[in-house]
């Protein structure tokens, strides 16, 4: 009798031990896997870029690197769980800082924010200008965007390059734009200019979109702000109007390569023949000599071309007053050179 009243104690021994296992063992893996999805201890917020071809996997591992999350496995089962490990794409994630692991996983479930870089063409640069703007943005190929911009038959209106037919402005790109991609861009931008009302309006002018822009990059170099534009347009009008030699001084630096304050009369500069000097040749140079902007482009289409006198503007200078003095004589024009330079 005393034998079986024992048996039973020691089958609940063994059973409560059992248990008592089971439960270490199940406590133990839910440590374990709270101390696998807690937040990092150098946890930090951190801006993930997901490149085009990054997977998850090494997208989980770079950000148990950077210290972002405890465990790049514990976040790849958590996404596969959820169902939306195939939910990750190219972009940027912000990511707080500590942020557990399941967190995490919620922010890489959700949309990123597009991969761009914004570059900015400002107004009246030239060709030669705008491949160290992109190489200091990091875009494109800097050993072969040269040549990319001198592809004329991106645009319809271009001739032997893209001078003239690159809008300056703001622009998004991605990182890996090819330079294909970059000059196409600002060749559609200004297409977009080209409307078939402007168009028009420059044919009553007598000027084809290629002598619109022409004109409208030399207002862009001769005025000081946008509020001289339509004054400068007038005067380059009426001198066309009038057979008049236009006398741009930025012609002649671009015809011979330099920048306008390279100019030397003394050396005979202004005497030196090139298709784009409109000191030695009447109309308007060969091509535009910078990419214009649009109130450029637009005082070409609405100049003013009458002085309060109701007289037309043929001359001007911009004095030392900081304004510019326009005249509809050469002997007033000469009057205001010598008071205002």
């Amino acid at each position: 009798m005393t034998t079986l009243r024992r048996r039973p104690r020691i089958w609940l021994r063994v059973l409560l031990t059992l248990l008592l296992l089971i439960v270490a063992v199940v406590a133990g893996v839910g440590w374990y896997g709270y101390q696998l999805t807690r937040p990092a201890a150098g946890s930090h917020a951190y801006t993930l870029e997901v490149k085009p071809g990054d997977t998850l996997p090494a997208v989980a591992r770079h950000l148990q690197d950077q210290q972002v999350v405890q465990s790049a496995d514990a976040l790849r089962a958590i996404m596969r769980v959820r169902g939306t490990a195939g939910q990750l794409r190219e972009g940027l994630y912000t990511l707080p800082a500590r942020l557990d692991a399941f967190q995490v996983a919620e922010r890489l479930a959700q949309p990123p924010r597009p991969r761009v870089v914004s570059v900015t063409i400002p107004e009246g640069k030239r060709l030669k200008d705008l491949p160290a703007i992109f190489k200091a943005a990091r875009l494109g190929d800097p050993s072969t965007l040269p040549r990319a911009l001198q592809d004329a038959q991106r645009s319809r209106y271009a001739r032997g390059n893209l001078e003239g037919f690159l809008f300056p402005a703001t622009y998004p790109f991605r990182p890996e734009a090819t330079n294909a991609e970059i000059v196409q861009a600002l060749v559609d931008r200004m297409q977009q200019e080209f409307t078939p009302e402007r168009v028009a309006a420059a044919r009553k002018l007598g000027l084809d979109v290629r002598g619109w822009v022409t004109l409208a990059s030399m207002v862009q170099a001769e005025a000081a702000n946008s509020a001289e534009m339509p004054l400068i347009a007038g005067i380059f009008l009426n001198r066309l109007q009038d057979g008049i030699a236009l006398g741009s001084d930025p012609t002649v630096a671009y015809g011979l390569g330099k920048e306008l304050n390279e100019l030397d009369r003394s050396a005979g500069d202004f005497t030196k023949d090139t298709p784009y000097s409109t000191y030695t040749r009447q109309g308007l140079p060969a091509g535009p000599i910078n990419n214009p902007g649009e109130a450029a482009l637009l005082s070409v289409l609405k100049p003013t071309r009458l002085l309060a006198s109701g007289k037309p503007a043929l001359y001007f200078v911009h004095g030392t007053d900081g304004q510019i003095h326009a005249n509809a004589t050469y002997a007033a024009h000469l009057r205001d050179v010598a008071r205002y330079r």
